[in-house]
């Protein structure tokens, strides 16, 4: 087979006259040479149908991945019922191990789109959730499967936390500028819905026609149809670009900014809670609540735990359009403040013993961590042109494209180390569990972080200086 060149189609009569520069070369493997997306021409005629076309499997591969990487916080609550014995300690490991292990995987996921190629690694990267989906249908079958085995097949779990990283950085390659913002944020949501739909869906698989038992492994066994058509697709229809190239001087280059690791914190503040909180609410409420941890549907348990992830996602491109309205500062104070509030209600009810007043303080956290969420990753790119343009490295010249590329990395960085909260999370109310014997301490814990993290986007953010041009991001 021989390379390719193609041209955009001709305009239609009626449409706009943009002429495409843009010719494209298509070699062996679905490798496409010379992809330029900021060629209007080149976009309109051909390139926006193939960005869509990769997207869409994108999103799908990303979203089983973000399932494999959340199971476990569902079947650690139905571990019991299947015969396992298990500590309330041993539970939260189980939970939040494969955040720890995802959040570390994010930093080299973020490079291998440009050492394999976005479609190869997509393929690779599905393939690998085949190891966690099916050993954990293998080892939650043998009620006598030591702890370290159950461990370590959750922290194999975490390879679907790293394919958010490797996700985005393929996106990004193939939009153009204006238009990448829609373009990620499909990609975020569509993945953070992984979560929801694993905590929806795993307990009625398993219960459906069970009896007085469980098809626990069904947990595991059941995404592997779905892992093998997402390698399939992403085979059959997904490209490789020869121009996305690892930046490691640009990412090396954000390392050594001061802003990346402030705005981490902050991002293990709103993802870091989303994310950890997805994760312990099946617990959370099997402790608190264990006769409302399933509503038994005909034959089929169902949770109500899936809401709190379905809220935080679906908040999250809300969280980013108002960032571009108000600026991203000022909805991830008033997000902050929202999340503070919402902890702080939490400990003032908790001893009405109400599953309700339970269930709605709760779901109104989850919707500011998932605006949060949004706002935060919004700043990244705003930080850097506000420290661009008070150093003199303006759009266009030279600096100003280093300061491009150090913000392109810095998206990929914070992302990483904003996941670590999915672990700070479990381990810190597991610590305010064994300390205490319940968790009011760890949610009084979180208002205080919430106010410092709220105090400090206000100060660094908010209140121009000189650092960042007398912008307010």
């Amino acid at each position: 087979m021989s390379p390719t060149a193609t041209t955009s189609a001709p305009q239609a009569a009626d449409a706009p006259l943009v002429s495409a520069r843009t010719t494209i070369v298509r070699r062996p493997g679905r490798w496409i040479d010379g992809w330029d997306p900021e060629d209007a021409g080149f976009w309109e005629a051909e390139g926006r149908a193939v960005a869509r076309r990769n997207l869409g499997w994108s999103i799908f591969a990303e979203f089983l991945g973000f399932i494999v990487w959340q199971l476990w916080s569902i079947v650690v609550v139905m571990l019991p019922a299947a015969g396992f014995t298990l500590s309330s300690s041993e539970m939260f490991w189980l939970i939040s191990v494969p955040s720890l292990v995802g959040a570390t995987l994010r930093f080299p996921y973020t490079f291998m789109v440009a050492i394999v190629g976005g479609r190869n690694w997509t393929i690779i990267s599905a393939a690998l959730l085949l190891i966690p989906a099916v050993l954990l249908g293998v080892v939650v079958s043998d009620p006598e499967t030591p702890f370290g085995v159950l461990l370590l097949v959750a922290a194999l779990g975490g390879v679907g936390g790293g394919n958010f990283a490797s996700s985005m950085a393929n996106i990004t390659y193939f939009f153009p500028q204006r238009e990448k913002g829609w373009a990620l944020g499909l990609n975020a949501a569509g993945g953070n819905l992984g979560t929801s739909i694993a905590q929806f869906t795993v307990p009625i698989v398993v219960t459906i026609g069970a009896g007085a038992a469980l098809n626990l492994p069904l947990a595991g066994w059941m995404w592997v149809p779905l892992i093998l058509v997402a390698m399939w697709g992403a085979w059959r229809y997904m490209d490789n670009l020869s121009s996305a190239k690892a930046d490691f001087a640009g990412s090396i280059a954000a390392l050594r900014e001061p802003h990346l690791w402030l705005v981490s914190l902050l991002y293990i503040g709103t993802f870091g809670s989303f994310i950890g909180f997805a994760s312990v609410f099946p617990k959370l409420i099997a402790d608190q609540f264990p006769e409302f941890s399933t509503f038994q549907v005909g034959q089929a348990a169902v949770s109500l735990a899936f809401l709190g992830a379905l809220v935080g996602s679906l908040a999250r491109p809300y969280g980013g359009r108002l960032a571009d309205r108000l600026g991203g500062a000022r909805i991830t104070v008033a997000a902050f403040a929202a999340m503070a509030a919402g902890a702080l209600a939490l400990v003032a009810t908790m001893p009405l013993r109400s599953f309700w007043v339970f269930l709605l303080c709760f779901l109104a956290l989850f919707a500011a961590t998932g605006m949060g969420n949004g706002s935060t990753y919004r700043m990244i790119p705003s930080i850097f042109t506000a420290r661009g343009a008070a150093q003199g490295a303006y759009p266009g010249t030279p600096e100003g494209l280093r300061v491009q590329r150090k913000a392109a990395a810095a998206l990929g960085i914070v992302s990483g180390i904003g996941a670590y909260g999915g672990f700070v999370i479990p381990q810190v109310l597991n610590a305010s569990q064994l300390a205490t014997g319940e968790y009011t301490s760890a949610f009084l814990g979180f208002v205080i972080a919430y106010l410092v993290l709220m105090v400090i986007t206000v100060f660094a953010y908010m209140i121009p200086r000189n650092a960042l041009g007398r912008q307010r991001i």
